[in-house]
């Protein structure tokens, strides 16, 4: 066997047990130097641990690595933070209690968001892999990484359909008046009205003709049941054409697709060069949408009734503390907006200098992250309070969460501003831009996994980086014209907002970052160690992290994630959209198998490798479970072992340089 062909064995297979024997008992010996040979099992860190020195440079010699450090604190800015801060957090913040809800909120990012956030960092740059190849540090569970690709998958198929409604939304906004602020158009019906105060904002009608049944029954509206906003109109039947079920399929949208081809290519183009071109984009991606809010912000406290909107933003309610749905929101708030569980932080930290500081990086993102979706709440309702005023109901009945607020709610308060198409084309401008980089990036993330995993020798492992981005791109496009059929398939995994599939594929979600957590914590706490692996994050900053890193990863976040998604199952219902469609129960399923998808990677995989492997169980357990770890480890064993260790090279060409048991 080559070295290179031993490298890309994940040490999992197990088809020779005299190579198993060899492979585990001898690390980096010379097959010249026969099974007799003692050598003293090195500390991977020893050498750097001794020094202390977080300056020295240590690295892959073949993989790519940030230009700058800023490259790095930029990408994961852009992909952390994207437009679930924006439209999600400042809603679960009135909804629960107001500013009582950060109480819940900053608990869980310090033992939940900070911790995993960490994790993957320090994992992905320690090893220096992709989210899949990176559980080399315990191939039993590699099923762990493939669990994260399946969800980011789906991730990168739905996600950009939000940048496709953006851009076409941002296409349509340089007219005057806004196509969706009056009635009249082709899509509209005898029912569209342009004065909103006059119909209930919450109001979703099916393509049906309306009825009592249909409407939102809050007080507000019985009088005026037969009435349907311009913007509701122009969502529901110009941009989504939503076809009466499932089983309708109906035609596919000419101009969607134009904007999904175009949402696509870019896309590619920011990713096509790797870390060394999306460490551009990133620049403007993520800083650019900060200068956007700091715009709205400004103008939208000078609007009348502001004021009102962001006290109903603050306004704190004691009382919700004692539901467990708050909790339970915080919990998921963190998972969503911290972008977990995906494998993607990991792909980004792997292209980090070995000795970069991690930890440091870890809570200055965090702080970035839970920091902007803070300051989004003021933008969000002081627009709200402003068209609250403006149509003289409550705040409650304006407030809206997800693709509500960003293509019902604030296009129906752009409407009522002057200078409307101004302010409509920077707000999509910034929702595309704040989306672009989330998505650019998690296809990076899935990328870098699959080019981790393919046998150098392989087709696809053969070809440029440019050739296998574009065909996941054009793999992910073809899926993707699915959503933009008049179905109402294409809604369903859109996540838990539209509360259709995307309970399930959010359960699918929670589940993995669950498994992935308490699984990962088990076979870390009993094989590689925590401690170990403090010793490890310690290697590569100068310093152990606080005690309080291993507890969480040991102990306390297992036990968050698992009452989440308890708390998900115990309360599952079934799916209805807008309180009207009940889906068939053929569509529940699908969203069952889709969420399954990924949660059955991990049972699967470690099942497959302890039946795939010889020995006792207790001996499959073993070999499973011990590191492989990658050449670049080499590079910081002490001398002295290093020259115990590495055969000279014209002693023998066939030696094991690329893996190492400790």
């Amino acid at each position: 066997m080559s070295p290179e062909e031993h490298f890309s064995n994940d040490g999992g297979t197990c088809e020779d047990e005299s190579q198993e024997e060899a492979e585990v008992a001898r690390p980096l010996v010379s097959e010249t130097e026969g099974s007799s040979t003692e050598v003293a099992e090195p500390s991977v860190c020893v050498g750097l641990m001794k020094t202390g020195d977080p300056n020295t440079e240590l690295g892959h010699s073949e993989r790519q690595t940030w230009s700058r450090q800023m490259d790095f604190i930029m990408s994961c800015v852009g992909f952390a933070v994207g437009l679930g801060n924006v439209w999600r957090f400042p809603y679960l913040c009135f909804k629960n209690g107001g500013g009582v809800f950060l109480i819940p909120y900053v608990l869980m990012v310090f033992v939940g968001g900070v911790p995993v956030f960490f994790l993957e960092i320090a994992l992905g740059q320690f090893m220096k892999q992709g989210g899949v190849a990176t559980w080399n540090i315990a191939p039993l569970f590699k099923g762990l990484g493939l669990a994260s690709m399946v969800i980011v998958f789906f991730c990168n198929t739905y996600y950009i359909m939000v940048l496709v409604w953006g851009l076409y939304f941002l296409a349509h906004s340089f007219t005057s008046p806004l196509p969706w602020a009056t009635c009249g158009h082709e899509w509209n019906t005898v029912n569209c009205t342009t004065n909103f105060s006059r119909v209930c904002f919450t109001q979703s009608l099916s393509p049906s003709p309306p009825n009592v049944s249909s409407l939102n029954t809050s007080a507000s509206c019985l009088e005026h049941t037969g009435l349907r906003s311009s913007v509701m109109e122009f969502w529901e039947r110009k941009v989504l054409r939503l076809s009466g079920g499932l089983d309708e399929v109906g035609d596919i949208s000419g101009y969607m697709v134009l904007c999904l081809l175009a949402t696509w290519v870019i896309v590619y183009f920011c990713i096509w060069k790797g870390v060394k071109s999306a460490g551009k984009v990133v620049y403007f991606t993520a800083v650019f949408p900060y200068l956007v809010l700091v715009v709205l912000f400004v103008h939208g406290v000078s609007l009348p009734g502001a004021l009102n909107g962001i006290i109903y933003y603050l306004k704190p309610n004691w009382s919700k503390l004692s539901e467990a749905q708050v909790w339970i929101d915080a919990a998921t708030q963190i998972f969503f907006s911290y972008a977990i569980g995906l494998g993607a932080l990991t792909a980004l930290g792997s292209y980090n200098r070995f000795n970069n500081n991690c930890y440091q990086d870890a809570f200055i993102l965090a702080l970035i992250n839970s920091g902007t979706s803070f300051f989004a709440g003021f933008v969000v309702f002081s627009v709200l309070g402003f068209m609250a005023a403006e149509q003289g109901v409550d705040i409650s009945n304006v407030a809206e969460s997800g693709p509500g607020l960003a293509f019902i709610a604030y296009p129906k308060a752009v409407s009522l501003m002057p200078l409307a198409p101004l302010w409509a084309v920077l707000f999509f401008l910034m929702l595309l831009v704040l989306g672009l980089d989330s998505q650019f990036v998690g296809v990076e993330g899935f990328i870098t996994g699959i080019m981790d995993m393919l046998p150098p020798k392989s087709f696809l492992g053969s070809q440029r980086r440019e050739v296998v981005v574009a065909i996941c791109c054009f793999t992910c496009f073809t899926i993707d014209l699915s959503m933009v059929t008049q179905v109402r398939l294409r809604l369903t995994v859109r996540g838990s907002a539209t509360k259709k599939f995307g309970k399930p594929c959010f359960i699918g979600t929670i589940s993995h970052s669950n498994k992935c957590i308490d699984s990962g914590t088990c076979h870390t706490w009993e094989n590689h160690g925590a401690d170990r692996f403090m010793d490890n994050v310690a290697c590569m900053i100068g310093y152990r992290p606080l005690p309080y890193m291993k507890w969480c990863w040991s102990y306390v976040t297992p036990v968050v994630c698992m009452g989440v998604f308890l708390f998900h199952v115990v309360n599952y219902k079934r799916l209805v959209y807008n309180a009207v469609y009940v889906y068939p129960w053929w569509g529940e399923v699908l969203g069952w198998f889709l969420a399954l998808s990924s949660m059955l990677c991990i049972p699967l995989t470690v099942l497959y490798k302890l039946l795939h492997c010889k020995g006792t169980l207790m001996e499959r357990w073993q070999h499973l479970t011990t590191p492989i770890w990658g050449r670049h480890h080499l590079e910081f064993l002490p001398p002295e072992n290093e020259a115990r260790l590495l055969p000279k090279a014209e002693e023998n060409k066939t030696t094991l340089l690329y893996e190492s048991v400790i």
